[in-house]
């Protein structure tokens, strides 16, 4: 695999990590149709858990198929597929080494109230991570709960073993609890979770994009007097991605929920032109039947390397 220098680039910003996790890092940032462009779409399919199959799958009666994730991830020839333990053991074999893997390694499930105590379980292992040959784990937080400062410690803990054994480290930073519904995606609590996961040592990072609603008084303040942009999708991309390291960290967004493909398309070319490194999108795309899913992540593919 020859690495392009854009990617290079981009490694050379993780002085601390071993030849392992750069490894890692890199089959995912040279995978698939994006490879070498230092952008990436990865297929995360963890709503079954934090939703139920019902809520997840219903509406595409095929999505039940963890194979059919994986196939969907290989045939759109995306940078790599996450997804919890049970997901990735039922197709490990099936599709070993065809696409770059992200083990899901902590998980929640709707049928508990959230709110101020929003949690989630550790479900997985950096051991199960080597045995099935992910080149990542991902974690969730969730800045804003009565509980991150126990998940933060979590992810102290595993993000150690994970660095140690040369996986790299994907962070879900959903800000969460003691906000108003508004400040969960509001431009402050965005970027200042975002910041958070880079401040924990991710190499990837996953945030929601960001509206231009400001839930902090004090942070308001702030971005008021200093004329921070945030009119524009794109600014407020540009801004969450200055608040991870100032771009020293790929920042990938979420498709958030069901939306029509423009919607989709339109979030993409912001995303792109506010400097974030791509999208992360899986409701968006399996809930769709699989031709028109296809025919999307193509468009979105093209958007991504600049031809659309």
């Amino acid at each position: 695999m020859k690495i392009s220098q854009k990617v290079k680039k981009i490694l050379a910003n993780y002085e601390s990590d071993c030849p392992g996790t750069k490894a890692n890092l890199a089959r995912i940032l040279m995978q698939g149709r994006l490879a070498g462009t230092g952008k990436m779409i990865i297929l995360p399919v963890d709503q079954g858990f934090e939703h139920g199959p019902g809520r997840s799958f219903s509406i595409n009666p095929e999505a039940y198929d963890p194979l059919y994730h994986y196939k969907m991830a290989v045939d759109a020839d995306l940078s790599a597929y996450a997804a919890p333990l049970g997901m990735l053991e039922a197709g490990a074999d099936s599709f070993a080494g065809a696409i770059p893997t992200i083990l899901k390694i902590n998980s929640s499930i709707s049928l508990l109230p959230s709110g101020d105590e929003a949690g989630q379980a550790v479900t997985g292992s950096v051991q199960d991570a080597l045995r099935l040959g992910c080149s990542a784990i991902g974690f969730t937080i969730y800045p804003g709960s009565n509980t991150i400062l126990e998940m933060l410690e979590e992810l102290r803990e595993l993000s150690e073993e994970a660095k140690a054994c040369g996986l790299a480290v994907v962070v879900w930073s959903y800000a969460r609890g003691n906000m108003s519904k508004e400040g969960e995606t509001a431009l402050d609590t965005i970027a200042y979770g975002a910041h958070i996961a880079a401040l924990m040592g991710a190499h990837i990072i996953k945030v929601k994009l960001p509206t231009d609603y400001l839930e902090n008084a004090e942070a308001k303040k702030e971005y008021i007097a200093h004329k921070v942009e945030r009119d524009t999708l794109k600014a407020r991309v540009h801004h969450v991605v200055q608040s991870c390291f100032n771009g020293r960290r790929l920042v990938v967004f979420s498709g958030g929920i069901a939306k029509d493909l423009k919607g989709v398309f339109d979030d993409a070319r912001a995303i792109r032109e506010g400097g974030g490194n791509g999208s992360i999108i899986g409701r968006n795309a399996f809930r769709r039947p699989y031709k028109e899913a296809m025919e999307m992540l193509d468009t979105l593919v093209k958007i991504y390397q600049g031809k659309l």
